[in-house]
């Protein structure tokens, strides 16, 4: 039986139907469920919900690997810039690097998840986890887990750290603080790499994931595999095994702000950020020239991902949505998702910069069934309005 609920929020004229749907597709969680909506078109506000009690549009939520679009849209402007070259070494930026047999892989490579250093063979510290530098620290002697460029395989933990370290070598700067610079602070976004804490009272912890009677004996059926690939790039091998679920419920992940995993955000956040490096936002010119953007998602690495152990494709550092549950996008969109349940991506063609988040982990982890959905009617109403 599903019950009422309140939606809250703004649809702009011809998009009606995104309020319905989002309606419609929430109605059967639980009563604590929350989440929120936001799309542009073309640098214009189209979208603007959310539901759930102690939440509004300036609630903050944990977002996971969402982060890594604000992570690759900064290595995105420096490339841009020229300051960074795709296809140069990383041990040309940072000679420690090419150690174990690393020191012809390229920036393009490593950002295409191509380079094979998604962990460490002991695990990391949750301090360690929390901090970009430290893991770039373990990672730079880390001999790869297949030989770089021959195979893909997603860099869960370790990507925003690995870019992190390339850009503070050439700059002096970290990656955080070009962020905030270059687009968080210009156009007021929410979505944080470090959260200030006077920000603190608008976030709202993850909820742990509750599955049905068939998903919870799934899950116990599963024996621990503490040396796959999988669990390496997850952080479960080693004598501290991180908990996704628990791991932005941490006051230091959330300060330091990860550039992998640890970002803070609203979905006009996310949303908003996509909307100014494609799109333009507030009347200024997009972030990203058409050439860049095409490039950066432009497919470097599709076929059977490694580590996810399932068929995925990658821009350069970008998920292609396209081609990452949304085949209705158009070529070239650039995104990332979260594992926590947000969604996060530009589709040039269609001009849509759409941001979603939610509070409840999700079973199994990922966009939730209904982000399908609900990309499916904004984009509709996208390319028809």
């Amino acid at each position: 039986m599903t019950r009422e609920i309140k939606v809250h929020g703004t649809t702009a004229t011809g998009y009606e139907a995104v309020r319905d749907e989002f309606t419609r597709v929430l109605a059967g969680e639980k009563p604590d469920h929350a989440a929120q909506l936001a799309a542009y078109v073309r640098g214009k506000q189209v979208v603007d919900l959310w539901v759930g009690p102690d939440t509004d549009g300036d609630t903050l939520f944990a977002v996971y690997s969402s982060t890594k679009g604000a992570a690759h849209l900064t290595t995105a402007l420096l490339v841009q810039d020229g300051i960074l070259d795709l296809d140069r070494e990383v041990a040309h930026y940072w000679p420690e690097f090419a150690a174990g047999g690393k020191g012809r892989v390229t920036l393009r490579e490593l950002l295409s998840h191509r380079a094979g250093i998604v962990g460490a063979d002991t695990g990391f510290t949750p301090e360690e986890i929390a901090d970009d530098r430290a893991i770039a620290a373990r990672l730079a002697t880390q001999r790869p887990y297949w030989r770089p460029g021959t195979a893909f395989g997603y860099h869960a933990l370790s990507i925003g750290a690995l870019a992190g370290e390339v850009v503070f070598r050439v700059t002096g700067r970290t990656l955080r603080e070009i962020y905030e610079e270059r687009v968080r602070a210009p156009y007021g976004l929410d979505l944080h790499l470090g959260l200030p804490e006077a920000l603190e009272p608008r976030f709202r912890s993850v909820l742990p994931m509750i599955p049905s009677v068939t998903e919870r004996a799934f899950l116990d059926a599963q024996p621990p595999q503490p040396d796959t690939l999988n669990s390496i790039a997850f952080n479960r091998n080693g004598a501290h095994p991180t908990d996704l679920e628990a791991l932005p419920n941490s006051r230091l992940v959330r300060a330091k702000g990860p550039a992998s995993v640890g970002g803070v955000a609203s979905a006009r956040g996310l949303a908003g950020m996509y909307a100014a490096a494609v799109g333009g936002l507030d009347g200024r010119e997009p972030l990203l020239k058409p050439d860049t953007v095409a490039e950066f998602g432009q497919i470097h690495s599709s076929g059977y991902d490694l580590v996810i152990q399932a068929h995925r494709s990658y821009g350069v550092g970008f998920q292609n949505t396209a081609e990452t549950g949304y085949p209705f996008l158009g070529a070239g969109s650039i995104g990332h998702k979260g594992v926590g349940g947000s969604q996060a991506f530009a589709d040039p063609r269609s001009g849509l910069a759409y941001g979603y988040t939610r509070r409840r982990f999700p079973f199994p982890g990922g966009p939730p069934p209904e982000d399908e959905r609900l990309v499916r009617v904004i984009h509709t109403a996208a390319v028809t309005g």
